[in-house]
Protein backbone atom coordinates (compact mmCIF):
# COMPACT_ATOMS: atom_id res chain seq x y z
CA UNK A 1 0.00 0.00 0.00
CA UNK A 2 0.82 3.52 -0.95
CA UNK A 3 1.45 6.35 1.75
CA UNK A 4 -1.74 7.64 3.10
CA UNK A 5 -2.49 11.22 2.91
CA UNK A 6 -5.71 13.77 3.78
CA UNK A 7 -6.72 17.03 2.56
CA UNK A 8 -8.92 19.17 4.67
CA UNK A 9 -10.06 22.12 2.42
CA UNK A 10 -11.60 24.76 4.66
CA UNK A 11 -14.09 27.21 2.32
CA UNK A 12 -14.49 30.15 3.76
CA UNK A 13 -12.88 33.57 3.12
CA UNK A 14 -12.99 37.14 4.71
CA UNK A 15 -13.36 38.51 1.15
CA UNK A 16 -12.51 37.15 -2.20
CA UNK A 17 -9.01 37.75 -4.21
CA UNK A 18 -9.60 38.90 -7.91
CA UNK A 19 -7.25 36.54 -9.10
CA UNK A 20 -9.13 33.37 -6.97
CA UNK A 21 -11.15 30.77 -8.94
CA UNK A 22 -10.60 28.32 -5.63
CA UNK A 23 -13.51 26.59 -3.70
CA UNK A 24 -14.10 29.39 -1.33
CA UNK A 25 -17.03 31.05 -0.49
CA UNK A 26 -17.58 34.74 1.88
CA UNK A 27 -19.78 35.16 4.52
CA UNK A 28 -22.22 37.47 2.47
CA UNK A 29 -21.93 35.12 -0.58
CA UNK A 30 -23.14 32.34 1.79
CA UNK A 31 -26.18 34.73 3.66
CA UNK A 32 -27.72 37.62 3.02
CA UNK A 33 -27.10 40.42 4.97
CA UNK A 34 -24.60 40.58 8.20
CA UNK A 35 -22.95 37.09 8.68
CA UNK A 36 -19.54 35.96 10.05
CA UNK A 37 -17.82 33.41 9.32
CA UNK A 38 -18.87 31.14 13.12
CA UNK A 39 -22.16 31.93 11.68
CA UNK A 40 -21.51 30.20 8.11
CA UNK A 41 -19.66 27.36 9.41
CA UNK A 42 -21.66 25.99 11.77
CA UNK A 43 -21.78 22.16 11.19
CA UNK A 44 -18.88 22.12 9.03
CA UNK A 45 -16.45 20.34 11.12
CA UNK A 46 -19.16 17.96 12.33
CA UNK A 47 -20.03 17.08 8.65
CA UNK A 48 -16.16 16.69 8.56
CA UNK A 49 -15.31 14.55 11.03
CA UNK A 50 -18.76 12.37 9.40
CA UNK A 51 -16.51 12.51 6.12
CA UNK A 52 -13.62 11.24 8.47
CA UNK A 53 -15.36 8.02 9.78
CA UNK A 54 -17.29 7.49 6.33
CA UNK A 55 -12.95 7.62 5.01
CA UNK A 56 -12.21 5.23 8.27
CA UNK A 57 -15.01 2.59 6.90
CA UNK A 58 -13.67 2.49 3.09
CA UNK A 59 -10.45 1.40 4.12
CA UNK A 60 -11.23 -0.80 7.46
CA UNK A 61 -13.36 -2.83 5.42
CA UNK A 62 -10.68 -3.38 2.43
CA UNK A 63 -8.09 -4.33 5.28
CA UNK A 64 -5.79 -1.60 4.73
CA UNK A 65 -5.99 1.01 7.37
CA UNK A 66 -2.42 2.55 7.91
CA UNK A 67 -0.86 5.43 9.91
CA UNK A 68 -1.61 9.11 8.20
CA UNK A 69 1.85 10.54 6.66
CA UNK A 70 1.21 14.16 5.92
CA UNK A 71 -1.91 16.45 6.85
CA UNK A 72 -3.10 19.90 4.45
CA UNK A 73 -5.27 22.08 5.73
CA UNK A 74 -6.30 24.39 2.80
CA UNK A 75 -8.68 26.58 1.67
CA UNK A 76 -10.03 29.29 1.41
CA UNK A 77 -8.54 30.39 5.22
CA UNK A 78 -8.37 27.51 7.24
CA UNK A 79 -7.48 29.53 10.29
CA UNK A 80 -10.56 31.48 10.12
CA UNK A 81 -12.43 28.52 12.12
CA UNK A 82 -11.02 28.72 15.66
CA UNK A 83 -7.96 26.05 16.65
CA UNK A 84 -9.92 24.12 18.52
CA UNK A 85 -12.15 23.24 15.10
CA UNK A 86 -8.86 22.00 13.34
CA UNK A 87 -7.73 20.08 16.72
CA UNK A 88 -11.04 18.13 16.68
CA UNK A 89 -10.45 17.02 13.33
CA UNK A 90 -7.19 15.97 13.69
CA UNK A 91 -8.09 14.24 16.89
CA UNK A 92 -10.47 11.95 14.84
CA UNK A 93 -8.21 11.20 12.40
CA UNK A 94 -5.45 9.94 14.90
CA UNK A 95 -8.19 8.30 16.44
CA UNK A 96 -9.33 6.32 13.73
CA UNK A 97 -5.78 5.85 11.41
CA UNK A 98 -2.84 6.89 13.89
CA UNK A 99 -0.41 9.12 12.61
CA UNK A 100 2.95 8.60 11.84
CA UNK A 101 6.11 8.84 13.61
CA UNK A 102 6.99 11.97 12.27
CA UNK A 103 3.75 13.45 10.52
CA UNK A 104 3.74 16.47 8.93
CA UNK A 105 0.94 18.55 9.35
CA UNK A 106 0.33 21.68 7.23
CA UNK A 107 -2.12 24.66 7.37
CA UNK A 108 -2.07 27.12 4.95
CA UNK A 109 -2.78 30.76 6.35
CA UNK A 110 -2.36 34.61 5.71
CA UNK A 111 -0.32 36.76 7.09
CA UNK A 112 -3.47 39.24 8.70
CA UNK A 113 -5.36 35.98 9.54
CA UNK A 114 -3.70 34.73 12.42
CA UNK A 115 -2.28 36.22 15.62
CA UNK A 116 0.46 35.52 17.51
CA UNK A 117 -2.15 33.63 20.11
CA UNK A 118 -3.49 31.76 17.15
CA UNK A 119 -0.26 30.44 15.74
CA UNK A 120 0.83 28.67 19.73
CA UNK A 121 -2.86 27.49 19.65
CA UNK A 122 -2.15 25.60 16.27
CA UNK A 123 0.44 24.59 17.48
CA UNK A 124 -0.75 23.47 20.62
CA UNK A 125 -3.28 21.33 18.15
CA UNK A 126 -0.63 19.66 16.33
CA UNK A 127 0.09 21.27 13.51
CA UNK A 128 3.72 22.07 12.69
CA UNK A 129 4.21 23.22 9.63
CA UNK A 130 2.73 26.36 8.19
CA UNK A 131 2.44 28.35 4.66
CA UNK A 132 1.50 31.70 4.59
CA UNK A 133 0.51 33.48 1.45
CA UNK A 134 2.86 36.43 1.11
CA UNK A 135 2.36 36.76 -2.86
CA UNK A 136 4.52 40.25 -2.45
CA UNK A 137 6.35 42.84 -0.72
CA UNK A 138 5.18 45.38 -2.76
CA UNK A 139 1.66 46.82 -1.54
CA UNK A 140 0.79 47.90 -5.25
CA UNK A 141 1.22 44.62 -6.33
CA UNK A 142 -0.82 43.33 -3.87
CA UNK A 143 -3.48 45.52 -4.79
CA UNK A 144 -3.95 44.26 -7.96
CA UNK A 145 -4.39 40.94 -6.43
CA UNK A 146 -6.47 41.97 -4.11
CA UNK A 147 -4.60 41.70 -1.21
CA UNK A 148 -5.26 42.94 2.13
CA UNK A 149 -2.33 42.45 4.35
CA UNK A 150 0.58 44.84 5.39
CA UNK A 151 3.64 43.77 3.65
CA UNK A 152 5.34 44.45 6.98
CA UNK A 153 2.87 42.02 8.50
CA UNK A 154 4.93 39.11 7.35
CA UNK A 155 8.20 39.40 8.96
CA UNK A 156 6.15 39.53 12.18
CA UNK A 157 4.08 37.00 11.39
CA UNK A 158 7.05 34.55 10.27
CA UNK A 159 8.70 34.91 13.49
CA UNK A 160 5.57 34.79 15.42
CA UNK A 161 5.67 31.23 14.11
CA UNK A 162 8.80 30.33 14.53
CA UNK A 163 8.78 31.48 18.08
CA UNK A 164 5.14 29.36 18.66
CA UNK A 165 7.65 26.27 18.06
CA UNK A 166 6.34 25.51 14.04
CA UNK A 167 9.46 23.03 12.88
CA UNK A 168 8.51 24.38 9.29
CA UNK A 169 7.44 27.36 7.73
CA UNK A 170 6.95 28.41 4.23
CA UNK A 171 6.05 31.62 2.44
CA UNK A 172 3.91 31.10 -1.03
CA UNK A 173 4.89 34.30 -3.78
CA UNK A 174 3.25 35.15 -7.03
CA UNK A 175 5.38 36.63 -10.42
CA UNK A 176 3.90 37.83 -13.46
CA UNK A 177 1.53 40.45 -12.14
CA UNK A 178 0.28 43.30 -13.96
CA UNK A 179 2.50 46.61 -12.91
CA UNK A 180 4.93 44.30 -11.72
CA UNK A 181 8.83 45.23 -12.23
CA UNK A 182 11.69 42.96 -12.45
CA UNK A 183 12.57 45.37 -9.52
CA UNK A 184 9.55 44.73 -7.60
CA UNK A 185 9.81 41.07 -7.80
CA UNK A 186 13.41 40.83 -6.42
CA UNK A 187 12.35 42.84 -3.82
CA UNK A 188 9.91 40.59 -2.44
CA UNK A 189 12.37 37.39 -3.21
CA UNK A 190 15.20 39.06 -0.99
CA UNK A 191 12.17 39.89 1.24
CA UNK A 192 11.06 36.53 1.58
CA UNK A 193 14.07 34.59 1.75
CA UNK A 194 15.71 37.02 4.26
CA UNK A 195 13.29 35.89 6.85
CA UNK A 196 13.42 32.07 9.04
CA UNK A 197 11.82 30.20 6.25
CA UNK A 198 13.04 26.78 5.37
CA UNK A 199 10.93 26.71 2.27
CA UNK A 200 9.57 29.08 -0.73
CA UNK A 201 7.08 28.47 -3.59
CA UNK A 202 6.72 30.76 -6.58
CA UNK A 203 4.09 30.52 -9.06
CA UNK A 204 3.29 32.44 -12.33
CA UNK A 205 0.27 33.98 -11.88
CA UNK A 206 -2.69 32.48 -14.23
CA UNK A 207 -5.78 34.85 -15.01
CA UNK A 208 -9.21 32.32 -14.38
CA UNK A 209 -12.00 32.82 -16.50
CA UNK A 210 -14.83 34.45 -14.30
CA UNK A 211 -12.30 35.86 -11.93
CA UNK A 212 -12.42 39.86 -11.09
CA UNK A 213 -8.68 39.99 -12.47
CA UNK A 214 -9.81 37.76 -15.53
CA UNK A 215 -12.55 40.53 -16.42
CA UNK A 216 -10.24 43.34 -16.03
CA UNK A 217 -7.82 42.01 -18.24
CA UNK A 218 -10.32 40.76 -20.46
CA UNK A 219 -11.77 44.38 -20.94
CA UNK A 220 -8.28 46.02 -20.95
CA UNK A 221 -8.00 48.07 -17.83
CA UNK A 222 -4.96 45.65 -16.73
CA UNK A 223 -1.98 44.05 -18.81
CA UNK A 224 -0.39 41.10 -18.37
CA UNK A 225 3.54 41.55 -18.66
CA UNK A 226 4.80 39.58 -21.57
CA UNK A 227 6.29 35.59 -21.02
CA UNK A 228 9.71 36.52 -21.62
CA UNK A 229 9.55 39.06 -18.30
CA UNK A 230 7.54 36.01 -16.76
CA UNK A 231 10.95 33.54 -17.18
CA UNK A 232 13.20 36.22 -16.56
CA UNK A 233 11.23 36.57 -12.88
CA UNK A 234 11.48 32.73 -12.87
CA UNK A 235 14.84 32.45 -13.25
CA UNK A 236 15.29 35.44 -10.51
CA UNK A 237 13.74 33.48 -7.85
CA UNK A 238 15.88 30.84 -9.16
CA UNK A 239 18.90 32.29 -8.18
CA UNK A 240 18.06 33.60 -5.28
CA UNK A 241 16.91 30.67 -3.61
CA UNK A 242 20.13 28.95 -4.84
CA UNK A 243 22.27 31.49 -3.02
CA UNK A 244 20.10 31.79 -0.30
CA UNK A 245 20.75 28.15 0.69
CA UNK A 246 17.81 26.00 -0.99
CA UNK A 247 17.88 23.90 -3.65
CA UNK A 248 14.68 23.12 -5.94
CA UNK A 249 12.83 20.26 -5.60
CA UNK A 250 9.97 20.54 -7.79
CA UNK A 251 9.48 22.86 -10.61
CA UNK A 252 7.71 26.35 -8.74
CA UNK A 253 9.39 25.02 -4.97
CA UNK A 254 12.74 25.71 -3.36
CA UNK A 255 13.73 24.06 0.53
CA UNK A 256 16.41 23.92 2.52
CA UNK A 257 17.10 20.39 3.21
CA UNK A 258 14.64 18.40 5.09
CA UNK A 259 12.11 21.42 4.69
CA UNK A 260 10.63 19.89 1.94
CA UNK A 261 6.78 19.77 1.48
CA UNK A 262 5.99 16.62 1.83
CA UNK A 263 2.13 16.58 1.66
CA UNK A 264 2.93 17.87 -2.07
CA UNK A 265 5.29 15.49 -3.10
CA UNK A 266 2.60 12.62 -1.91
CA UNK A 267 0.55 13.84 -4.83
CA UNK A 268 3.46 14.49 -7.25
CA UNK A 269 4.16 10.72 -6.08
CA UNK A 270 0.27 9.72 -6.62
CA UNK A 271 0.43 8.47 -3.37
CA UNK A 272 -3.27 7.49 -1.72
CA UNK A 273 -4.94 10.69 -0.23
CA UNK A 274 -8.48 11.23 0.70
CA UNK A 275 -9.91 14.91 0.57
CA UNK A 276 -11.85 15.95 3.13
CA UNK A 277 -14.97 18.60 2.62
CA UNK A 278 -16.83 20.63 -0.06
CA UNK A 279 -15.19 20.42 -3.47
CA UNK A 280 -11.96 18.53 -1.98
CA UNK A 281 -10.91 15.89 -4.43
CA UNK A 282 -9.30 12.18 -3.93
CA UNK A 283 -7.14 9.95 -5.16
CA UNK A 284 -7.10 6.18 -3.61
CA UNK A 285 -5.13 3.11 -6.07
CA UNK A 286 -5.97 4.62 -9.20
CA UNK A 287 -9.52 5.71 -8.51
CA UNK A 288 -10.19 9.57 -8.09
CA UNK A 289 -13.10 11.41 -6.87
CA UNK A 290 -14.34 14.81 -5.65
CA UNK A 291 -17.31 16.35 -3.21
CA UNK A 292 -19.98 18.55 -3.77
CA UNK A 293 -18.84 21.91 -3.80
CA UNK A 294 -21.14 24.26 -2.02
CA UNK A 295 -20.58 23.93 1.66
CA UNK A 296 -24.25 23.70 2.49
CA UNK A 297 -24.72 20.86 0.54
CA UNK A 298 -22.07 18.99 1.70
CA UNK A 299 -23.04 19.52 5.36
CA UNK A 300 -26.65 18.68 4.53
CA UNK A 301 -25.47 15.27 3.01
CA UNK A 302 -23.31 14.41 5.40
CA UNK A 303 -25.89 15.52 8.04
CA UNK A 304 -28.33 12.65 6.46
CA UNK A 305 -26.15 9.75 6.47
CA UNK A 306 -25.15 10.16 2.15
CA UNK A 307 -21.72 10.29 0.81
CA UNK A 308 -20.69 13.79 -0.35
CA UNK A 309 -19.30 12.24 -3.76
CA UNK A 310 -19.99 14.45 -6.45
CA UNK A 311 -18.64 12.44 -9.13
CA UNK A 312 -15.78 10.17 -9.41
CA UNK A 313 -13.68 7.84 -11.97
CA UNK A 314 -11.20 5.06 -12.19
CA UNK A 315 -7.96 5.65 -14.50
CA UNK A 316 -7.04 3.28 -17.09
CA UNK A 317 -3.48 2.21 -17.25
CA UNK A 318 -2.58 4.49 -20.13
CA UNK A 319 -4.38 7.37 -17.37
CA UNK A 320 -1.87 6.56 -14.81
CA UNK A 321 1.14 6.17 -16.60
CA UNK A 322 0.81 9.36 -18.55
CA UNK A 323 -0.15 11.02 -14.83
CA UNK A 324 3.11 9.59 -13.57
CA UNK A 325 5.09 11.37 -16.45
CA UNK A 326 3.10 14.66 -15.63
CA UNK A 327 3.77 14.92 -11.81
CA UNK A 328 7.58 13.37 -11.95
CA UNK A 329 9.00 15.51 -14.86
CA UNK A 330 8.51 18.45 -12.63
CA UNK A 331 10.65 16.80 -10.00
CA UNK A 332 14.37 17.23 -9.18
CA UNK A 333 14.43 13.59 -8.98
CA UNK A 334 12.92 13.36 -12.22
CA UNK A 335 12.38 9.81 -14.14
CA UNK A 336 14.07 6.92 -15.41
CA UNK A 337 14.94 6.54 -19.00
CA UNK A 338 13.71 3.04 -18.73
CA UNK A 339 9.86 4.44 -18.00
CA UNK A 340 9.85 5.87 -21.66
CA UNK A 341 8.95 3.72 -25.55
CA UNK A 342 11.33 4.35 -27.81
CA UNK A 343 8.98 7.00 -29.52
CA UNK A 344 8.94 8.95 -26.54
CA UNK A 345 12.89 8.89 -26.00
CA UNK A 346 12.98 10.05 -29.82
CA UNK A 347 10.71 13.48 -28.89
CA UNK A 348 13.22 13.84 -25.54
CA UNK A 349 16.08 13.74 -27.53
CA UNK A 350 15.24 16.95 -29.00
CA UNK A 351 14.26 18.79 -26.25
CA UNK A 352 17.64 17.57 -24.89
CA UNK A 353 19.73 18.69 -28.00
CA UNK A 354 18.03 22.16 -27.01
CA UNK A 355 19.26 22.30 -24.32
CA UNK A 356 16.17 21.40 -21.94
CA UNK A 357 16.99 18.42 -20.18
CA UNK A 358 20.41 17.50 -17.92
CA UNK A 359 22.94 15.89 -20.10
CA UNK A 360 24.74 14.64 -17.27
CA UNK A 361 21.51 12.88 -15.81
CA UNK A 362 20.56 11.33 -19.30
CA UNK A 363 23.95 9.93 -19.58
CA UNK A 364 22.93 7.91 -16.03
CA UNK A 365 19.85 7.24 -17.13
CA UNK A 366 18.21 9.68 -15.95
CA UNK A 367 15.43 12.11 -17.31
CA UNK A 368 15.92 15.42 -15.19
CA UNK A 369 14.81 19.28 -16.21
CA UNK A 370 18.05 21.42 -17.19
CA UNK A 371 16.39 25.40 -15.87
CA UNK A 372 15.39 26.29 -19.55
CA UNK A 373 13.58 23.38 -19.30
CA UNK A 374 11.54 23.58 -16.22
CA UNK A 375 10.74 26.64 -18.12
CA UNK A 376 8.89 24.22 -20.59
CA UNK A 377 8.01 21.63 -18.71
CA UNK A 378 4.24 21.61 -19.71
CA UNK A 379 5.38 22.02 -23.37
CA UNK A 380 7.29 18.82 -23.09
CA UNK A 381 4.57 16.70 -21.32
CA UNK A 382 1.99 17.56 -24.19
CA UNK A 383 4.57 16.47 -26.78
CA UNK A 384 4.61 13.45 -25.43
CA UNK A 385 1.12 13.45 -24.95
CA UNK A 386 0.42 13.75 -28.80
Amino acid sequence: MKPLSFYIHIPYCIRRCGYCDFNTYTPSELKDGEASVAKVSQGYVDAAIIEINQAFSFFNDKNQIRPIETIFFGGGTPTLLPAADLARILDELREKFGFSENIEITTEANPDSVSAVDLQSLRTAGINRVSFGMQSAKTHVLAVLDRTHNPARVSEVVNEAKEAGFEHVSLDLIYGVPGESIDDWKESVTAALSLPIDHLSAYALIVEEGTKLGAQVRRGDVVMPPDDETADKYLLVDELATKAGMDWYEVSNWSLTGGEARHNIAYWHSNDWWGIGAGAHSHVQGVRWWNVKHPTTYISKLSSGESPMLENETLTKEQIRFEEILLRIRLSSGLSLAFFTEAELAILNSYLAQGHLDEKAWQSGQLKLSISGRLLADQIVRALDK
